[in-house]
């Protein structure tokens, strides 16, 4: 699909009327997205730890609660675009967000103006701008095209928000971090080249001049450290004296210095080795749900739920939400503790017990169960077999026959 055609997908023809017209900027400041020297991104461990946030974070199950718009269910658990699935969707949200600390979506009508899906859209590609005395958000295409949609329609996900109002801050703080990893790379391949080129150090017994000294190197190049030498001897006349063998060492970086930068890079973005390095167990992962998937996901569920529904539908109930089992990781002996658990008090169904488990759902499995031994805590003195009176039914009157009996 060639640009034109995706502006006309996401943004279709409406506002067309104001596009190419005088724009007015919201004030002096205007924000702009950009990222450090070649981006967060562009880094291998910065990538690590962004991907693996949005790669947890595309397990997200949208859900939605209420009757309006509830065709929009399957349209959030399958395929919100034309473009991206579900899980590619969230994921996209995610790494944005990370990456730029503001991320846009935007809806997607379908011929009849109503709602059909979610675009996410680049910061660095937008601009707020105010048209007639109401915001729009203005995105500008890799070909120089412009379309723009009213704000209010557009959903905002911001972290470490500060100076404005509205956008995240940029990525300015993890400069020293990007340049002290650029830094090492860059000391670790050299150190390794440096290593693999210089083998031997010789001293010439006779004063040369400089073409000859290259020239009597590549020499004893060729004749002594080629391939065509198969006898495993070095043999060298009198020109050379006090040769000697360089000894080739692996290059290693400061092991303090490179755990400051994994700690920098950690604390950054929230996480830890362990989460990067797929090595965590229920409780590491528990706290990395807590205090970094589940702001997402919540940011997320309000931010589509307002950009949604109008606020009466949301007054009645009506909102998205994006929920994750969150005993996925958890060990076998405290999945079966919870399924018991939750299940005997008639918690969760079988299909729950399920889901716990990684398991498909089985018939019948929405029925609830519970065990009957339970009893009301003011009935603990009370037998077992120990049944309440009943209360002393008023004796009937008598029926006087009729003459025909």
């Amino acid at each position: 699909m060639s640009i034109t055609g995706l502006l006309d997908y996401v943004f279709k023809k409406k506002n067309e009327q104001i596009i190419g017209e005088y724009f007015k900027m919201l004030d002096g400041y205007s924000p702009v997205f950009t990222s450090y020297s070649g981006g967060v991104y562009e880094m291998d461990l910065t990538r690590t730890a962004i991907n693996s946030f949005a790669t947890h974070c595309s397990k997200l199950k949208p859900e939605v609660t209420g009757t309006a718009k509830k065709r929009l269910e399957k349209i959030l658990q399958f395929k919100p675009n034309s473009f991206m699935d579900t899980s590619k969707f969230i994921a996209r949200v995610a790494t944005i967000l990370e990456c730029e600390h503001t991320a846009f979506i935007i809806p997607i009508e379908d011929a009849a103006g109503e709602l059909a899906g979610y675009y996410p859209l680049l910061p660095q590609h937008c601009e707020l701008i105010e048209w007639h005395g109401e915001l729009y958000l203005r995105y500008t295409f890799a070909n120089g095209e412009k379309a723009c949609i009213e704000f209010e329609r557009v959903g905002v996900l911001t972290t470490h928000q500060y100076k404005d109002d509205l956008f995240g801050e940029s990525n300015d703080t993890m400069k020293p971090t990007m340049q002290l990893i650029q830094t090492t790379n860059e000391g670790i391949i050299n150190a390794v080249k440096n290593s693999a080129n210089i083998r031997f150090i010789a001293k010439i017994a006779n004063m040369l001049k400089p073409e000859d000294i290259q020239k009597e190197r590549q020499r004893f190049t060729e004749e002594n450290l080629s391939a065509e030498n198969k006898s495993g001897m070095i043999i060298y006349d009198n020109k050379f004296t006090d040769l000697k063998q360089v000894e080739s060492k692996a290059y290693t970086p400061n092991a303090l210095q490179m755990q400051q930068i994994q700690e920098n890079v950690c604390t950054h973005f929230g996480t830890n080795m362990d989460i990067l390095q797929n090595k965590f167990d229920e409780n590491k992962w528990n706290a990395y749900y807590e205090g970094k998937i589940e702001p997402f996901a919540l940011q997320l569920s309000l931010a589509m739920s307002n950009m949604t529904y109008t606020p009466r539908e949301l007054t009645h109930g009506n909102m998205i939400t994006f929920s994750a089992n969150r005993l996925q990781y958890a060990s076998n002996t405290t999945k079966l503790q919870v399924s018991t658990q939750l299940f005997d008090r008639g918690l969760i169904n079988r299909n729950g017990v399920m889901d716990i488990w990684n398991m498909p759902h089985v018939e019948g499995g929405d029925k609830y169960y519970i065990r009957k031994e339970y009893t009301e805590v003011g009935k603990l003195d009370e037998p077992e077999d120990y049944k309440e009176p009943e209360e002393p039914k008023e004796p009937e009157e008598p029926v006087e026959p009729t003459p025909e009996e």
